[in-house]
């Protein structure tokens, strides 16, 4: 194998990860002896092996349904009885005196406030507020908890997608799902720790799934929804027998390449990760075979549904089902089946509608798939896009793009459910009750899962990196927890 110089500056830089938990893996060893746990810093060789949270965590593994393209949450779960009064009129001076604090948005949308015509109850004992969009949904009000008061710092789709998946409007950071995997390792180690299921994913691509400065083990990896869920895993029919001594042979070489060159965590992760490949081929082509779920799954999940976008959403979403319960710590999925998904500038409400027939019922039956199972109390599930959108028209019955005000949910994991937390003005366009940032999102995230967003960090250039920024920069959101 060619060999490649490396000065004495890229040694201390790829290095310097590897220094990064010595002193934390000291103090940590004895509690993982006693676990059977492997503390922090992860073994280059075994990178998903699973290891110590902080402290006891909440959950264990989390499902991310992520909303590309910004739904407007005013329409789905933001109830407005203002706006739905005032439609038609002008936005009121009042909520128009701090520009500061709603950008530019005015400027791209007619001054002419617009609610949606769906109709809204309350649902559950929690009496939590649903549009007629989402009826499945909301016969889980009792399941959630609703943050109505998030925020985000771009109105651009590739930044503010950046920013809810890797906690920076710039790409090239690590994801949040890379972060809990580096942070925990596994609970299955002949699956990838961190997997993807999309259609489109986010705009900006696989910066949204980038491991960016971590080891390559903890990038995610994509799986497919439809067919064998990863390509090329059985061997030709001649090879299958001298397989496993062909990849002996080339990992020795591949280990005494590694042993010229230390400190590059990059060689570690490729030979891991061809480890990682073998031990898949039949564990992934087992998740996949979605025909030994009963017809009254495939039926609740709306595989056989007549809408083929609700169908392949509702495939995506039983595939994250069984690929929890066999124990794969973070799995993603991206709604889109098209590059607009919820990104209605023009007739908004066709988007809405289209889009809300496509997620509802397989989100439900997902909740109710895992509640009855018994795995939500240990699965963290998110429903979050990268922004909301105005109440405000823009074009024809369209709306813009609003990163000052809108709603996520998280079900399961130790989450206090049926409940709201914080609100937005009266007609939905800046949070005012409780303003919750993406890094207290992201924050609250991994106190779920026993991790303490300051201590997870790795050494990037001689400084510690964190998703959560600077240390003490952050708070998990109030009330979530109870």
């Amino acid at each position: 194998m060619q060999t490649f110089p490396q000065s004495r500056r890229q040694f201390f830089e790829r290095s310097a990860g590897g220094f990064a938990g010595v002193a934390l893996a000291a103090l940590m060893a004895e509690q993982g002896r006693k676990e059977g746990l492997h503390a922090s810093p992860f073994d280059p060789l075994n990178p998903l092996a699973e290891r110590l949270s902080h402290v006891a965590p909440r959950a264990k593994q989390v499902i991310f349904l992520f909303q590309y393209g910004g739904p407007s949450t005013l329409d789905l779960i933001d109830y407005k009885p203002v706006l739905i009064q005032q439609q038609g009129k002008p936005v009121p001076e009042s909520l128009k005196q701090n520009p500061d604090k709603v950008g530019g948005v005015f400027n791209h949308c007619k001054d002419e406030l617009m609610a949606g015509p769906w109709k809204w109850s309350q649902q559950g004992e929690s009496g939590l507020w649903f549009s007629d969009l989402l009826p499945h949904t909301a016969r889980h009000a009792d399941d959630l908890c609703l943050v109505h008061s998030m925020y985000s710092e771009s109105s651009n789709h590739a930044p503010a997608t950046y920013l809810m998946n890797t906690g920076a409007i710039l790409g090239g950071k690590p994801s949040l799902g890379s972060w809990v995997t580096y942070g925990l390792g596994s609970l299955n180690q002949n699956l990838p720790g961190y997997v993807l299921l999309y259609k489109v994913g986010g705009l900006g691509g696989s910066a949204n799934w980038s491991n960016g400065f971590l080891p390559a083990a903890f990038q995610g990896t994509q799986f497919r929804a439809e067919g064998a869920p990863a390509l090329n895993l059985a061997p030709p029919a001649e090879l299958a027998n001298v397989q496993r001594s062909t990849l002996d042979l080339i990992q020795r070489l591949n280990r005494r390449h590694a042993d010229q060159h230390p400190g590059v965590l990059d060689l570690d992760g490729r030979i891991a990760s061809y480890e990682l490949a073998y031990r898949m081929q039949s564990k992934a082509l087992d998740i996949g075979e979605l025909s030994q779920e009963t017809k009254e799954t495939h039926e609740s999940y709306g595989l056989n549904d007549e809408n083929s976008s609700k169908a392949l959403f509702g495939r995506m979403c039983l595939l994250s089902r069984r690929l929890v319960e066999k124990g794969v710590r973070f799995v993603q999925l991206y709604n889109a089946v098209d590059k607009l998904g919820w990104d209605g500038h023009e007739q908004s409400t066709d988007y809405h509608r289209r889009n809300a027939a496509q997620t509802d019922q397989p989100i439900a039956a997902l909740l109710a798939d895992l509640k009855q199972r018994g795995l939500l109390d240990s699965t963290l599930v998110l429903w979050a896009g990268e922004f909301g959108r105005t109440p405000m028209m823009q074009g024809n019955l369209g709306r813009n793009h609003n990163p000052y005000g809108f709603t996520i949910w998280m079900a399961g994991g130790g989450v206090k459910p049926g409940q709201s937390i914080g609100a937005t003005d009266e007609i939905g366009l800046r949070a005012v009750d409780q303003p919750q940032s993406v890094k207290n999102l992201h924050a609250t995230i991994l106190t779920a899962l026993g991790l303490n967003p300051d201590e997870l960090f790795f050494e990037s250039n001689g400084r510690q990196e964190r998703l959560t920024g600077v240390a003490q920069s952050w708070q998990t959101i109030p009330g979530v927890f109870g």
